[in-house]
């Protein structure tokens, strides 16, 4: 579950969410041929989220694991791929289901998997990809690098699959909660509540033990907290991905004290004059106020490479502007960033001091 990133100069790419033609695109940029090989031996690292949402997620996923088999790639564990292991029907996953699930109707058209062996292949790729990517100079997670969540994955390596662990995990924090009371409290709030949780036109009030059990949840989990980030309670309740949420995203790496780099996606950054609420996107935007192409943190060692091409539906869509959502890929050691585009543009506020 934590693995060695490769030697040598890396291209660390962003989430992907099944746009194929813009991956094929950043590649091309990058200096990649068809093969996947580049003429200065550079590998590619991919932070997850390779899938949903875009209109070929089979074939950015057939193309990432060819790279992988050929060893010019190493993949990350995103929090959707995990969902698929856990057997999770979400909003942009209906590709990998191919129910005819009416709550995907926003991303069609899109390529599908259309038997179980295609699936049983895929699931398999996912099953061998690791949470935490590492060397001395280098950190790459897919959503936090959490010191203690990575230590705890070594003790429960081989001894169980990702979704075996994620129940074990989420069970056993449960169980505490249960205990303190506060999940039969967060069950009655539900109760109370149940008719609008899913309903974005009559707001609901803070969910105390919701939140509590949410919060508690999601940091007692380091399957969670490295493919989906550290949570808190909410300052208020808003409206994300059809339901009322009681609990918001915190941006980790404020806290981040440690000297090796960070490289992560999963938090949708945007270029302006891109804004988060034009993608549809609940909760505080983590980015306000900080340069989109700034290190992150009070020491500048953390970079988000996920720049919201997960939301390129809604260009195709017109509701936002063509062109605003990019696929982008960070070089290292460089720490310039490519764009599918085919622009080149430098980073700024990475502390170089005290780096190993």
């Amino acid at each position: 579950m934590h693995a060695a990133l490769p030697d040598g100069p890396l291209d660390i790419v962003g989430d992907v969410h099944g746009e194929h033609e813009a991956l094929c695109a950043l590649l091309a940029a990058l200096g990649y041929d068809a093969a996947g090989t580049h003429p200065q031996g550079r590998r590619l690292v991919f932070v997850g989220d390779l899938c949903d949402r875009g209109p070929d997620s089979p074939g950015v996923v057939a193309r990432v694991r060819a790279l992988v088999r050929a060893g010019r790639a190493v993949v990350l564990l995103g929090n959707h791929e995990l969902n698929l292991l856990r057997g999770q029907r979400k909003q942009g996953s209906d590709w990998f289901w191919n129910e005819g699930a009416h709550r995907d109707l926003r991303f069609v058209p899109y390529a599908t998997l259309n038997s179980e062996a295609e699936r049983a292949e895929v699931l398999a790729f996912f099953e061998t990809l690791p949470l935490a990517l590492s060397r001395a100079d280098l950190r790459v997670a897919h959503a936090a690098w959490d010191t203690a969540a990575v230590a705890r994955l070594a003790q429960l390596q081989g001894q169980g699959t990702r979704a075996e662990l994620f129940e074990w995990l989420d069970d056993a924090t449960d169980a505490t909660l249960q205990a303190q009371g506060w999940r039969a409290a967060a069950r009655a709030e539900k109760a109370s509540w149940r008719h609008r949780l899913g309903d974005p036109a009559v707001p609901v009030p803070m969910l105390e033990a919701v939140a509590r059990c949410d919060e508690v949840r999601q940091r007692g989990n380091p399957l969670r907290v490295l493919t989906s980030g550290l949570e808190r309670r909410a300052g208020a309740p808003f409206f994300h991905n059809a339901q009322w949420r009681f609990t918001e995203r915190v941006p980790w790496w404020n806290g981040y004290a440690e000297d090796t780099p960070v490289v992560v996606g999963h938090f949708w950054r945007h270029f302006p004059p891109l804004q988060r609420a034009h993608l549809g996107r609940g909760g505080p935007d983590l980015f306000e106020g900080v340069p989109h192409l700034a290190w992150l943190g009070a020491r500048g060692k953390v970079f988000c490479v996920d720049y919201s091409v997960g939301g390129r539906w809604l260009e195709r869509r017109g509701e936002v502007p063509c062109g605003h959502t990019r696929l982008a890929a960070l070089r290292w050691p460089e720490r310039t960033l490519v764009l599918d585009s085919g622009e080149t543009v430098e980073t700024t506020g990475f502390d170089s001091m005290a780096t190993v």
